[in-house]
């Protein structure tokens, strides 16, 4: 109903909706009416309520809960069930619980703040409360274990195109999971895995984004490294329109991927990356490589050739430009 409601008021949106015609259009009572409309309010919307006039939508919030995604959402699985956290430790642990409960492919687990919120390689993520993305969704891929990493490179693609469409801004990969903005980190991407032997039984895909943090919210640590997409682009992101962008990109690509396979994801990726053709300096548990980045396997593992014309494929490594 609440998003109904909302549908409603925006529709409206300057000018009063009587308490009775809300009513009538939703199938409740005008108390229960009153008190959708209270809630709002306390979630941040500015609503106008008039005597014999009605309720009239002043702003709405940059929010993302679910009556707020629905506005925007083009998806027919992805999204359609969504967990919402004011604030959480970590989206990721929500969405396992969730996918252990039985939780559907495509069900969206979104906090307005993550207080212990994870990256790879166990490095931390922190999301100020009201100005990032912080969302974890539920796949359930009957793919190999061994080709779940290839999730992370379809996601970093279905991000940069919603990036690119919602802000206009140009968005570039970096291997494996890191994507930029003028050379500063915009985007992390986490994808863990439940398996059986010889099938991943579930996936959850965990993605923070900087969206509307001021560079004096960014932690001075962060500043020289990271950014966000209301710096680079000049003016507030709806985030709300962004999640269901993303949700659209990430559902018809991830569809092609476990349709077709990696091949034509494999491409689109390569195209959008930094770390192909450059000479680069890998650093992994093994040691440090330096040498020409040559593209990606079909696995999605980084193929560096080093200086003796030896090639090494990295599956886990940080790179930067040599």
């Amino acid at each position: 109903m609440k998003t109904k409601l909302v549908q409603l008021l925006v529709e409206n949106q300057g000018k009063y909706s009587s308490g009775e015609a809300l009513s009538q259009s939703l199938g409740v009572s005008r108390t229960a009416v009153w008190k959708q409309i209270d809630i709002l309010k306390k979630n941040g919307y500015q609503i106008d309520s008039a005597p014999k006039k009605g309720y009239k939508l002043i702003k709405r919030p940059n929010g993302i809960q679910e009556y707020d995604l629905d506005l925007f959402l083009q998806t027919k699985r992805f999204g359609q069930k969504v967990t919402y956290h004011a604030s959480v430790p970590t989206t990721q642990s929500v969405a396992h619980k969730l996918a252990e409960n039985g939780a559907s492919e495509g069900h969206v687990v979104l906090a307005d703040e993550q207080t212990s919120g994870r990256g790879r390689l166990g490095r931390s993520w922190h999301s100020a409360f009201g100005t990032s993305i912080s969302m974890s969704l539920i796949l359930r891929p009957l793919l190999e274990p061994q080709q779940i990493p290839q999730l992370t490179l379809v996601a970093a693609v279905a991000l940069t195109r919603a990036i690119e469409k919602v802000t206009k801004l140009e968005v570039d990969i970096k291997w494996p999971n890191d994507i930029l903005i003028n050379g500063k980190k915009i985007v992390g991407i986490l994808t863990e895995m439940h398996s059986e032997p010889g099938l991943a039984k579930v996936v959850i895909l965990g993605i923070g984004i900087n969206v509307n943090q001021s560079a004096l919210e960014l932690t001075q640590d962060d500043r020289n490294q990271a950014t966000s997409l209301s710096i680079e682009a000049g003016m507030e992101i709806n985030r709300a329109k962004l999640v269901a962008q993303i949700l659209y990109e990430l559902e018809w690509l991830y569809d092609l991927y476990v349709e077709n396979g990696f091949s034509e994801l494999k491409v689109m990726w390569e195209a959008r990356s930094i770390s192909i053709r450059k000479r680069l300096k890998a650093q992994t548990i093994n040691g440090t490589i330096i040498g020409t980045s040559k593209g990606i396997s079909p696995e999605g593992a980084l193929l560096i050739e080093d200086d003796a014309g030896v090639e090494h494929l990295l599956y886990s490594a940080d790179i930067d430009q040599a």
